[in-house]
């Protein structure tokens, strides 16, 4: 009898593990595509690659160096596929030494589209370090006054509570407006007029070089210094509260007046009567802070704008710097003050309209580029090193994993391996970060192209993520 319970014991163990395995297959196959970067487990049917030792000292390679001749060997027939267009280039160099190995035009202007965020990140770490941080407060002055949300250009600040799985975690307009009644309430005020504070930004909220549909098709809000969420909105036209990156609809074409409404609404839940609409205003002589919120570390900022390409956040950093310069925080002034920190910082080759490379009339030359993140990735000086774990991560994070953008279709010798900010318009294509090469080298590297052919970007972002391929595959002597 116990023999053939132990039988039966077995029987139903091996029934429930078949099961499970079966139930967990058909789970996997159905997550979204997006979602499921993670494979089922298979077999492999072909002898596995062997493993490269993970920590190889950068500028200590295996064997031989890449040489200029290696690279130019492997990299200039790519460079030259029609995909790209006539005007095309490219840098590469040893980031330990700084020296060039490799290029193509490397000083002539190129349209950067996004890559031209690292030039803000850059300027933005070294002007107000890594530890910078930006507050929303609410002043206050006599019983009859209004009570004013003053924007700080935090372009993290969310409404209400985003997902506890958001990192970094935003201040919110619930917190303020939790501590905001608790100061009003102590004062034995319980109705308010609402004031909103938009003055430390000046000039126009979208520049002329912008078309409207950036705004329309989820790409930028207007820029100004008190805005929530980006300005995303969900279906009913509230405040998203969540770090969305594939929300492509509509953005808040009133920022600042939707994030006082929002504030407004907040204060009435927290037992705070507001009397009529909000309303611009600037604080008077006298007036005091009574609440205030701060933002993340502008280090933990700057990666969350160069993994998924936040041009919200991008434009902010850029007038926080005019800011800190004396320089006036407008697009102009923006732009103007990132130049001039880069240009004391040694890189030359940069003339930009805007903080995030949304403009057609940027230029940048493919030697500032890999000279950023030579400056970002050098040793004994970690102020500017978000700029390097910021970026996305091939075939895994941000804008070069699958499905993230043009790019995102490296191939596997690249996968983990190449870092770079992605950036394309809709003639532009371009690439910038690092490449880890199969002799334990580190490279630097730009590729650009801004003649693309029409309806050609996807092609021709395949072609730059060859081009990042063949640099992690490189060996190159």
């Amino acid at each position: 009898m116990t023999s053939r319970l132990r039988r039966v014991a077995l029987l139903a163990l091996a029934l429930l593990t078949v099961f499970t395995i079966g139930a967990g297959a058909a789970v996997a196959h159905l997550l979204p595509a997006r979602l499921a970067l993670w494979q089922i487990p298979r077999v492999a049917v072909h002898r596995l690659a062997a493993a490269r030792p993970v920590l190889a000292a950068a500028g200590n390679p295996r064997g031989r160096a890449v040489t200029p001749g290696g690279l130019s060997a492997r990299l200039s027939g790519t460079l030259g596929l029609p995909a790209l267009g006539p005007h095309t280039a490219a840098v590469v160099a040893n980031l330990s030494s700084g020296q060039v190995l490799f290029a193509r035009d490397g000083s002539s202007p190129f349209a950067p589209a996004s890559t031209a965020k690292l030039a803000t990140a850059v300027a933005a770490l070294e002007v107000l370090g890594p530890a910078a941080r930006f507050s929303t407060r609410v002043v206050a002055g006599t019983a009859s006054s209004p009570v004013i949300l003053v924007g700080g250009g935090d372009p993290t600040l969310a409404a209400g509570r985003p997902p506890a799985a958001d990192y970094p975690q935003p201040a919110t307009l619930e917190s303020l407006a939790a501590k905001t009644a608790r100061a009003l309430r102590a004062r034995h005020r319980h109705s308010v007029r609402l004031g909103y504070d938009t003055y430390l930004y000046t000039g126009p909220l979208l520049p002329p070089s912008w078309p409207a549909s950036y705004v329309s098709t989820g790409n930028v809000s207007p820029i100004t210094s008190l805005e929530v969420d980006q300005g995303r909105l969900t279906l009913s036209g509230a405040p998203q509260d969540a770090d969305d990156p594939g929300n492509l609809r509509p953005r808040s074409v009133t920022p600042a007046a939707d994030a006082a409404a929002a504030f407004g609404s907040l204060l009435t839940r927290h037992g705070i009567r507001v009397l009529g609409p909000a309303r611009p205003a600037a604080p008077a002589p006298g007036d005091v802070t009574i609440a205030r919120v701060a933002s993340p570390p502008l280090a933990e900022i700057v990666q969350w704008m160069l993994i998924e390409s936040n041009n919200v956040i991008a434009e902010n950093l850029a007038r926080q710097v005019a800011i800190a310069t004396r320089m006036p925080a407008s697009f102009s002034g923006a732009a103007a003050a990132v130049t001039a920190t880069d240009r004391r910082l040694g890189v030359r080759g940069i003339q930009l309209v805007d903080g995030s490379g949304l403009s057609p009339d940027d230029r940048i030359t493919p030697r500032a580029l890999v000279q950023l993140i030579i400056l970002a990735a050098r040793r004994g000086d970690s102020r500017l090193r978000p700029v390097i774990t910021g970026l996305p991560i091939a075939g895994f994070a941000g804008t070069l994993a699958p499905g993230g953008s043009v790019f995102g279709a490296a191939g596997p010798a690249a996968l983990g391996l190449v870092r770079a900010k992605t950036g394309n318009l809709n003639t532009v294509a371009a690439l910038a970060g690092v490449a880890y090469a199969s002799n334990g080298q580190l490279l630097g590297f730009a590729f650009m192209a801004d003649r693309v052919p029409k309806n050609g970007l996807i092609q021709a972002g395949g072609v730059i993520d060859e081009l990042a391929t063949e640099l992690a595959s490189c060996g190159c002597r």
